[in-house]
């Protein structure tokens, strides 16, 4: 399994400075990806999370930690499919997929706060339908030669897109969700699942048994599937879990690595540590310096190579 890292683009550490330090620092210290994440909006009044209340866009993030590295892979997870065009987006990641030398993994969700869907015109009806025509958008407009388009939600003139990606066919596509019909659809139609911050991961092997179920009766290969993790750490702290125990990864560094095992038992093919979300660290509130060191201390404890 490939341990990988969030990139620091929430709160007090979000910083051009740590951007690319810790980037160039995850790469030497052997970690396989670099993740983003997206936010637009905070709601007044709400009281979600001091994670969310600062975020750097992704795929800026993404592009600005390409130019100080040269091996690790550069992720997003994830990006509302509904506040973009599948057009526009397209040439962004081909983009940063040239950029960074075939290096990008673009990951795919549907949204859910309404706040979000006004701010940027979006429709929320039928997202499950439309995520699935913007996917094979994509596909259509990374391919090589002509491409032409016509469906439900999405028009292509015909025509060419260039640059096409670094990667042949361009860069994985991996989508998330929880519900059932968005595990079976990732299953069908996409590269891998990206597990959401607030994903149950004690029972995370019950939801890609589903994904795989869906990949073979699609016909295609499940074990060729990304399983990717949101490994939501909180080191040096006993987090209760949603049936009362500790919840994974949280607690001793030595607790953390079993656990990550215990997840590659169960058929996770990558865990990303995201220190966005320790109040720590991710918070705005939190101190910049110690933010930093304490980043830095996890990112060298739980390094791959260490």
């Amino acid at each position: 399994m490939q341990i990988s890292f969030g990139a620091p683009v929430s709160g007090a550490w979000a910083t051009p400075q740590n951007l690319a330090g810790f980037a160039a620092r995850a790469e030497q210290a052997g970690y396989a990806g670099l993740w983003s994440f997206q936010r637009l909006l905070i709601p007044a009044g709400s009281d979600m999370d001091p994670v969310y209340r600062s975020v750097f866009d992704p795929m800026v993030a993404l592009a600005y930690a390409a130019a100080v590295t040269s091996r690790i892979r550069l992720g997003v997870a994830i990006l509302n499919a509904p506040f973009v065009s599948p057009g526009y987006l397209a040439k962004q990641a081909a983009t940063l997929d040239v950029l960074s030398g075939g290096r990008h993994d673009l990951g795919l969700g549907i949204g859910w706060m309404p706040e979000e869907f006004t701010l940027t015109g979006a429709d929320s009806a039928r997202r499950g339908a439309r995520i699935a025509e913007f996917t094979a958008v994509l596909r259509a407009l990374w391919a090589a030669g002509e491409t032409e388009f016509n469906g439900e939600f999405y028009q292509v003139p015909r025509g060419t897109m260039d640059p096409k990606p670094a990667q042949p066919g361009g860069p994985p596509v991996l989508l998330g969700g929880m519900a059932e019909s968005a595990l079976r659809r990732i299953g069908k139609i996409a590269d891998g699942w990206i597990t959401a911050s607030r994903t149950d991961l004690s029972k995370i092997g019950a939801a890609i048994a589903v994904i795989r179920e869906s990949a073979e009766q699609a016909g295609r290969d499940p074990g060729a599937l990304r399983i990717i993790c949101r490994g939501v750490v909180r080191a040096g702290e006993q987090v209760p879990g949603p049936d009362g125990g500790r919840r994974l990864l949280s607690g001793s560094y030595d607790q953390i690595r079993a656990d990550t095992e215990w997840l590659a038992g169960q058929g996770v093919t990558e865990v990303f540590y995201d220190l966005n979300w320790d109040p720590q660290v991710g918070s705005p509130d939190a101190d910049p310096a110690a933010a930093a060191a304490r980043a830095g201390e996890i990112l060298d404890a739980l390094a791959p190579a260490g």
